[in-house]
């Protein structure tokens, strides 16, 4: 209405549609997708309840569908992102959990796995399994260190990210460790002001 609020039936059904006319018109599906999780008029992330809101009307939307459909499995995520959000992370968790099942049962590629583990992660340091966050960010570095080589911005994130973590833990002469190697690459790649380099 003119008050200022969202509606949230109303944006999650215009989401819907949107994204059902991409698939039966075989239209691209991502920025009609996007409408679950992004602002048409201001193009930035919902977020809060309405976030979460959105979360698990799309997930009511989508989840009877195959485990093989890419919307079931995205709708996973907006889930388990909203849930996020409103920092309901004990909730959060067995949704992310299960969509990592998923993901390596059907063999999807490594990177959309590595994109899981890495909201996996979060989710287990927001409920203070530092342990087991590190672990998984230390996966998924070396991972996109194997997929895509020492000089490329997802894996200098994600060095930045397991960086963080072993700080987190005093860690910090194998954090060291890591940014001395990694922080000449953003440098190098990504130039001096990118926000990844100055979060180094």
């Amino acid at each position: 209405g003119t008050a200022g609020f969202a509606h949230v039936s109303c944006l999650a059904e215009e989401a819907k549609i949107w994204f059902t006319e991409a698939e039966e018109n075989n239209l691209e599906r991502q920025p009609r997708w996007n409408r679950w999780h992004t602002c048409t008029l201001c193009e930035q992330n919902h977020h809060g309840v309405v976030r979460c809101a959105l979360g698990w009307a799309c997930w009511r939307t989508y989840v009877g569908r195959p485990e093989v459909d890419w919307a079931r499995r995205d709708a996973m995520m907006q889930l388990g992102n909203g849930l996020a959000d409103v920092d309901h992370h004990e909730d959060a968790l067995p949704v992310r959990e299960a969509e990592l099942a998923i993901h390596r049962r059907l063999g999807l590629p490594e990177e959309n796995i590595l994109g899981v583990q890495t909201n996996l992660a979060l989710t287990y340091s927001c409920l203070g399994r530092k342990e087991e966050s590190l672990r998984m960010r230390r996966d998924v570095y070396y991972g996109r260190l194997k997929l895509h080589g020492e000089e490329n911005e997802s894996t200098l994130e994600t060095a930045n990210n397991y960086a963080w973590g072993l700080c987190g833990l005093k860690r910090f002469e194998e954090a060291k460790s890591l940014m001395r190697k990694t922080v000449p690459k953003a440098r190098g790649v990504l130039g001096e002001a990118h926000e990844i380099t100055l979060g180094m």
